[in-house]
């Protein structure tokens, strides 16, 4: 039988609260992952490192990820999503590793059962994405080719704004580097994908309005154009 859910933090009840801040269950909503005490969470790992629940969810997982860079274990595989997204954070933020490196070290992650833990990967990866970009697009153009959460990935990873994330200005001011992956998803059979693909050019239209209007005109595919010009409507 399917448990009860939450959508928010306050209403998650003490015992679930419990299960959660264990590693023991997977959260099943955005407000149940947001009530997770990661400094709780992190002592089942043998972590001793106080987060501060009251900073911002990526300073949180930001955090976290910085207190497992020495942890010699499997997060990737962790029973609690909020471990695993730790794994994507941890990514990002290993010295010394290539871009490369890092997006090898998220793809599982971008293709996890967990809604949440697609979310870190890409936000895990988004600095390093961020810094160079013009490569990113080149190796996530590859991405765009694969099954459908690693399309999502490539068009969400890439957004000019994004959300939970610094934007990025060199696809504000220039969204055209970001069509060798968008071509290769707009016309998606999934919706998870094309969704995203609007989103990426609702991000461009508050720049490049014009080059919105362009493109989804050459694109001709209604229900992204109808999501991706609704900004300019």
């Amino acid at each position: 039988m399917a448990r009860q859910t939450y959508s928010s933090p306050a209403e998650v009840p003490p015992e679930l609260r419990r299960q959660l801040n264990r590693g023991e269950i997977e959260s099943a909503t955005l407000g149940e992952g947001l009530a997770v005490d990661f400094t709780t969470l992190l002592r089942t790992l043998g972590v001793d490192a106080d987060i501060d629940h009251g900073l911002g969810i990526t300073k949180r997982m930001t955090l976290a990820a910085e207190a497992l860079l020495a942890f010699d274990g499997d997060l990737e595989r962790h029973p609690s999503d909020t471990v695993r997204g730790w794994a994507a954070f941890r990514a990002g933020l290993q010295p010394g590793w290539t871009l490369e490196q890092r997006l090898e070290a998220v793809r599982p992650l971008a293709q996890d059962a967990h809604f949440g833990v697609r979310e870190w990967a890409w936000l895990g990866v988004r600095p390093a994405i961020a810094a160079e970009i013009e490569r990113a697009i080149g190796l996530l153009t590859e991405w765009a080719k694969g099954e459908a959460y690693l399309r999502r990935f490539a068009s969400e990873a890439t957004r000019p704004r994004g959300v939970w994330c610094a934007h990025i200005p060199l696809l504000k001011k220039n969204p055209a580097l970001g069509l060798p992956v968008l071509d290769r998803c707009v016309g998606d059979p999934s919706k998870y994908v094309q969704d995203s693909v609007a989103n990426w050019m609702n991000d461009a239209a508050k720049t490049r309005p014009e080059f919105v209007r362009e493109t989804c005109a050459r694109w001709n595919v209604e229900y992204v154009t109808r999501r991706a010009l609704r900004s300019l409507a």
